[in-house]
């Protein structure tokens, strides 16, 4: 039965997950705080690999939008390959990884202390070669991840990059707004039995787009992702924005196109891009709170709680893993064992 898979229960434990690690890491969080006060940080460079990659773009938006932070990604082959890492100075630099093993996120890190760089290390485990090789270490409280695809290791990692915005602002309202996550999460499972029973018309899908803009835009990758790892469908994630300017010549009839809109400023460009695109054929596939853009699809997962738009990439995520998760189900297909995958992948 798919409750006695690993990657269902794991989905599950992410409102305790969360919880833990929104109590249990404050105070991490704070002294990395201090410390980015005491060196002036004004920009930030963050290094990962797939689910950890997707939340570093999270914070592209979160840490820009609300701290005013410059955020980039990091380029590890310039460390790993070609031996010639960037400049650090001035610049909190973060590693996110899961196992904290991976040879490349690593390197970053190393190399940004030596330079004499801030540094900070997001990962499931502190002890690893990434929370050793880092000054601050900030511990995603997930215990063991069985399950090849990452879930809520990947909801933990946005949730701590939320907590040191929020610090970061020292912004009362955005803590509270945080401390309901996980009961709002809670809430979103919910919908495991009726995503799970809408999979059926997507059985023999074979490619998609998923679509994502701002804070979200990191959700869309996400999605794209675990559908990628547990059903082995193209699924290709894009920007609104970024689907206009070409691939949206992909669309025919009936071409599924999963569009992440949950309320907040993007809502109405989103509400544009669903109409267009249903207007060349597209089966639109929506995960959104409001009534009127989910009236316009074809399949709509209908978030049953609103939160500010900069913690909704934490409960759009949900439908998306759960849905993954389930087409996996119906095709047959191991939920945690993907093909050719293993869950700690080492590169350099």
């Amino acid at each position: 039965m798919l409750e006695d898979t690993y990657l269902y229960r794991e989905i599950h434990e992410q409102p305790a997950v969360l919880a833990e690690l929104l109590e249990r890491e404050r105070a991490a969080i704070g002294r990395l705080v201090a410390d980015m006060a005491r060196r002036r940080i004004t920009h930030c460079v963050i290094a990962g690999r797939g689910t950890s990659d997707n939340a570093g773009r999270y914070a592209q938006y979160l840490l820009g939008a609300v701290n005013g932070l410059t955020v980039g990604l990091a380029t590890p082959s310039l460390h790993t390959v070609y031996g010639r890492p960037p400049r650090y100075e001035d610049a909190l630099v973060i590693g996110i990884s899961q196992s904290g093993k991976s040879p490349d996120i690593v390197s970053v890190v190393a190399d940004a202390r030596r330079q004499g760089a801030l540094t900070a290390a997001i990962t499931n485990f502190p002890d690893s070669d990434l929370g050793r090789a880092a000054d601050h270490v900030i511990a995603l409280h997930a215990g063991v991840e069985q399950a090849v695809a990452a879930t809520k290791t990947y909801t933990a990692e946005l949730a701590a990059i939320a907590l040191l915005s929020a610090a970061l602002a020292a912004d009362d309202e955005m803590r509270r707004a945080l401390d309901r996550i996980p009961a709002q999460v809670e809430a979103t499972l919910a919908l495991a039995p009726e995503i799970l029973q809408r999979a059926e018309r997507y059985r023999y899908m074979r490619v998609c787009a998923v679509i994502g803009r701002g804070y979200n835009y990191a959700t869309a990758f996400e999605i794209a992702l675990k559908i990628k790892e547990l059903t082995y469908v193209v699924a290709e994630p894009y920007s609104s924005a970024d689907f206009m300017h070409g691939p949206v010549a992909l669309i025919e009839q009936a071409f599924p196109t999963i569009v992440v809109a949950p309320s907040g400023r993007m809502l109405p460009e989103m509400a544009a891009f669903v109409g267009s695109v249903r207007s060349r054929g597209a089966e639109v596939i929506a995960i959104s709170d409001d009534a009127e853009l989910l009236a316009q699809a074809r399949t709509a997962f209908r978030l049953p709680v609103t939160a500010p738009e900069w913690l909704s990439p934490l409960l759009g995520i949900v439908p998306g893993q759960l849905f993954a998760m389930s087409l996996a189900h119906v095709r047959d297909l191991d939920v945690d064992r993907p093909r050719g995958l293993q869950k700690v992948t080492e590169t350099r």
